[in-house]
């Protein structure tokens, strides 16, 4: 997150406003279609760990732990460009699309909001999607500090073109490309690497089986200079055989 004021927060630790939000603020916005930011959208690195947004994501769902974020962010820059506003109805995540629409629900009470994703974070492993102040309070976590969730992906940019009656835009849904960056017969290690991927570079990930070989692949991804770009940050990694798993789809 970085800060108009020269990117000092004045606080060094977070804390809570003195007010609750109200029931207005509290409002859940209407999903919509936007069309992609122009910052918060490219690959970034944080404290070591490579981050690979996800442009063309149409679907997605997870289960983690929330935490929210509140005064000391108050009014400095999101990740996008805006401003963050803590009584607004908005969230940071790791590698979603911004903007983008999810719902998010607290397991431990069945409450739930729905934010709009602008801002990147947070920055701890064990944590999926960082919260508003007043989102926080919807859900009932603030007590805590933190809640297992269940987040899932209402509208984003990339269903912009499943609204476009176009060939092209048809083609480049279905499109679906992988990268492969393990092929071995070990199970255990091909899914151990699997979680380590996932983890430190924040990607889909699976391991497909065939024939008697376990194949950890990275994916999928309809946006081709995504894809590419996954492919030459791989290579330059720890994997410099990876290679598109499904060329015909990656063209």
């Amino acid at each position: 997150m970085v800060s108009p004021n020269e990117g000092r927060y004045q606080q060094q630790h977070d804390s809570i406003p003195d007010r609750l939000p109200s029931l207005l603020e509290m409002t859940d916005p209407t999903p919509k279609i936007e069309p992609l930011s122009r910052g918060g959208n490219r690959p970034y690195n944080i404290f070591g760990i490579d981050y690979l947004p996800l442009a063309q994501l149409t679907s997605h769902q997870e289960i983690g732990i929330a935490s929210w974020y509140g005064n000391k962010f108050h009014g400095h820059y999101t990740s996008n460009g805006e401003v963050y506003n803590m009584f607004a109805m908005t969230a940071a995540h790791k590698t979603l699309p911004l903007p983008s629409y999810v719902r998010v629900t607290n397991l431990d009470n069945n409450l739930s909001a729905i934010v709009r994703v602008n801002d990147r974070g947070p920055f701890h492993q064990d944590r999926i999607i960082d919260l508003s102040y007043s989102a926080a309070y919807k859900i009932g976590m603030l007590q805590r500090g933190t809640a297992r969730v269940k987040v899932e992906l209402l509208k984003s940019p990339a269903m912009l073109a499943q609204q476009t009656p176009n060939s092209k835009a048809t083609v480049s849904l279905n499109r679906q490309c992988f990268i492969q960056l393990v092929a071995s017969r070990d199970k255990k290690r091909t899914e151990q690497l699997q979680r380590d991927v996932a983890k430190q570079w924040s990607v889909p990930t699976e391991v497909r089986a065939g024939n008697g070989v376990y194949r950890l692949l990275v994916g999928p991804t309809a946006d081709m200079q995504q894809a590419n770009n996954w492919l030459q940050r791989f290579r330059a990694a720890s994997y410099p055989e990876a290679f598109f798993f499904n060329n015909r789809q990656c063209g």
